[in-house]
Formats: C-alpha cells, sequence, structure tokens
C-alpha cells in the first residue's frame, strides 16, 4: 500500500477510536483469527490500536471491508476466521441510546452506497436537489438523486485520494478535500473532469473540513497539521496559516453571517476566528478544560453551535457577547456527539457514541431536547446538512449508507 494511503488507514484507525493504551501481541486471546489478526493487521498499526476497540460483528465485517480498500493483505478466506475472532473477543462496549419524547415527527429514509467499505464520510445537499457525499476509503465521489434513488460515482483517483469534505460552488462545481493526497479537488459534474490542487506546505498532509465564504473563497482546516487555510477559484492560490495553540487540531468550519469563518479545536478546548483579509486567529478558551469539540454550525443570529465530542456536551458561544453556554446530551458522557447543523432556529446534531446512534434536535428557545433512534444504526454520523426544503442529510461512514430526514 502506498505511503499515502498508508498515513490515510492509520487517519481511520484513529477515527474508528484505536487509540488507547493497548495489549502486547502475546496477550490476544486464543483462537482461529489471531495469527490472522497478527499477521495481517499489523502492516501500518500497532495491534494496541484494535484490542481496546470494540465493534458488532456487522460493525467488523465492514472494518475489514474498509481495511481492504486500505490495501490490507486479506485474502477472501480469512475475512470469515478473522471476523469471528473480533467480534468474539472485542465485542462492542457502547452505552445504549437514550430518547427523548416531543412534538416534532421525522422520517429517515436510507440508502446503501454501491462500493462496500466506501466509508461515507461527509455530505452535501446541492442545490438541484442531488445528494453527494465522500467514499473515503474508495476513493469516489457519490451522487444519488433521492427521487429514483439512483447512484453515480465519480472515482477520484490515488492523487486525489482520500475525499473528505465537500462544498458547491455557485457554478455547481463540487469541491472536495483529499485528504490522504495533501490536495484539494475539484469535479465537473457535467464533463467528471477532475483538478487537483495540492497543498504549497509539506507539512499540510490532511486537509480536512471545506466551506465557501459568500465571496467563493474556499476555506480549510487541515487537521494534523494544526493549519487553517484559504483557497482562491479564480487563481487557484493557496494560503495557509498555523494555528497559535500547538497541537489544537482545526476539525469542522463554518462562515458566520458576517462573512467571517469559525472553526473549533478538537486538540484543545477552544474555538478560533479567522480574519478573512489578514488571516490572523483568535481564540476563544472554552468553559471546561477537558472539552474537545469536534464539529461546528452557525445560526442566522450569528450564534456558534458546537459537539463536545469528549465530554457529550451540546455548547455554544455568542460572540457579541462573548458568553458561553453548555448542556449534557441526552445520550449522557460517553454519547460522543458529532455531526451537527442549524435547520430553521433548531440545532440538531448525532450522537455517535450511543448504540444505535441517535439524531438529536434541542430548541434554543425552550432548551429542551427531543431524540430519535437511528433506523439502522448510524455507524458514526460524522457530518450533516440541511437542505433548502428543510430536511437534513446525513453520511453514515460505518455502515456504509447516505440518508434523507424528513423533517413534519
Amino acid at each position: 500500500m502506498g505511503c499515502k494511503l498508508r498515513r490515510g488507514f492509520l487517519l481511520l484507525l484513529g477515527a474508528l477510536g484505536w487509540n488507547a493504551p493497548l495489549a502486547a501481541q502475546d496477550q490476544l486471546p486464543a483462537g482461529q483469527g489471531r495469527d490472522i489478526l497478527r499477521a495481517d493487521c499489523t502492516f501500518c498499526h500497532d495491534l494496541s490500536r484494535i484490542t481496546q476497540s470494540g465493534h458488532t460483528r456487522a460493525d467488523w465485517t465492514i472494518v475489514l471491508q474498509m481495511m481492504k480498500n486500505a490495501g490490507a493483505p486479506l485474502r477472501a478466506e480469512q475475512i470469515g476466521p478473522l471476523t469471528d475472532y473480533l467480534a468474539q473477543n472485542f465485542p462492542d462496549r457502547s452505552p445504549p441510546a437514550v430518547t427523548i419524547p416531543g412534538q416534532v415527527r421525522i422520517a429517515i429514509q436510507e440508502w446503501t452506497v454501491p462500493t462496500p467499505g466506501s466509508r461515507p464520510h461527509d455530505p452535501l445537499a446541492a442545490r438541484d436537489g442531488m445528494l453527494w457525499y465522500t467514499g473515503q476509503m474508495a476513493n469516489v465521489l457519490g451522487r444519488l438523486d433521492p427521487k429514483t434513488g439512483r447512484f453515480t460515482e465519480f472515482p477520484t483517483g490515488t492523487s486525489l485520494a482520500g475525499p473528505h469534505g465537500l462544498a458547491e460552488d455557485k457554478d455547481g462545481k463540487i469541491w472536495f478535500t483529499a485528504n490522504f493526497a495533501g490536495a484539494i479537488g475539484k469535479l465537473d459534474p457535467n464533463t467528471k473532469q477532475l483538478t487537483a490542487y495540492p497543498m504549497p506546505d509539506a507539512r499540510a498532509r490532511d486537509p480536512h473540513t471545506p466551506v465557501f465564504d459568500r465571496n467563493g473563497i474556499l476555506w480549510f482546516t487541515v487537521q494534523n497539521a494544526n493549519m487553517v487555510g484559504r483557497l482562491n477559484p479564480q487563481s487557484g492560490a493557496i494560503r495557509l496559516v498555523s494555528v497559535p495553540t500547538a497541537h489544537a487540531r482545526p476539525y469542522g468550519i463554518a462562515i458566520d453571517p458576517q462573512g467571517i469563518p469559525f472553526f473549533v479545536e478538537f486538540g484543545a478546548n477552544k474555538l478560533g476566528r479567522i480574519d478573512p483579509v489578514s488571516m490572523s486567529i483568535e481564540e476563544y478558551a472554552l468553559p471546561n478544560p477537558e472539552s474537545r469539540p469536534r464539529r461546528i454550525a452557525i445560526g442566522n443570529d450569528g450564534v456558534i453551535w458546537y459537539t463536545d465530542y469528549a465530554r457529550g456536551y451540546l455548547g455554544s458561544f455568542n460572540p457579541k457577547t462573548g458568553r458561553f453556554a453548555e448542556w449534557p446530551s441526552p445520550g449522557g458522557p460517553r454519547a460522543a456527539p458529532y455531526g451537527i447543523t442549524v435547520l430553521e432556529g433548531a440545532v440538531w446534531y448525532s450522537e455517535s457514541g450511543v448504540k444505535p446512534n441517535t439524531l438529536v434536535r434541542f430548541d434554543p428557545k425552550t432548551e429542551r431536547f427531543q431524540s430519535w433512534e437511528i433506523p439502522s444504526g448510524g455507524g458514526v454520523v460524522r457530518n450533516m446538512m440541511a437542505t433548502s426544503d428543510g430536511e437534513l442529510v446525513l453520511a453514515e461512514s460505518g455502515i456504509n449508507r447516505v440518508a434523507l430526514v424528513e423533517v413534519k
């Protein structure tokens, strides 16, 4: 497997939660799949990344398919014994979902994407009604017509490997971060032509989340390089700046009503604000030092909302007053709130740490929650987006699906 894909696979393992201190190889339980695990699952990571993770058998099947897509040397006859071994010895330990009733009704429709192990990462609701997603581990961009259920896949190739975040420009072109290739990509859906914009700094290996401002400038985070960047589509010029806090891991990013980019620092308890002209960064410390905000959404009133993945909280910040507010998520401290958006004044987000995953609605006026179980289980909803007609589109990475939520 190429070094860029190896690096991408390491990022995948970390995102799956394989980062805790791990047992040594000689502490692996006995079983038919142990030798396969030792021989074929250590080509780019330590076994300790696996032994403290937990999944259902179905989820382990999807994980192994993603490993194969990333280049793991697994033969077809090894998949069954290895899946059985992992499911028996490293089962799912997620807490059960907690749902809160309320007055809002929803209907969730889900579709399985064509390529197994694609790991749909981010969704996009295009202006023409099409739903897009990034097939990160299959190196494809996917497009779904929700009226017909028809999928179209657009291969990105290894030069734009690991498609991650998505954004649409005013001309209907689809832009994405090539997370494993250290580049920004642009797709013309009509001609299928791809254009690559490599990062000008070799350290910026993993562009993460993109968003357009009202002037058509593309802003993006570069998580592990600790940078934020902007790309001018007219000239192709890219400028990068480093985040003041070391190891801040800039993650989700959004534009406020005044055109100012804000982002969250997943490696710290901070939000960041970027001056769109000078690109100077101002940081705001969250109230709790243990907070680790992962995604961000901004309402029409300019209030910033974030999911505190580490503590299981929903938080808000008002830049006008400097005031923070936080609420414990219904699923508790291990709920792992993740993808988030604002729709018609209400805040919607996912809880990725509970089984099944939940979709949560929070009303800022009444400060009341309502939540629903995602029918398929969700498989970690890493990002979501509101559509122009008042619905939600979700990417369900762990179960290879995308979903559309009708809010009634």
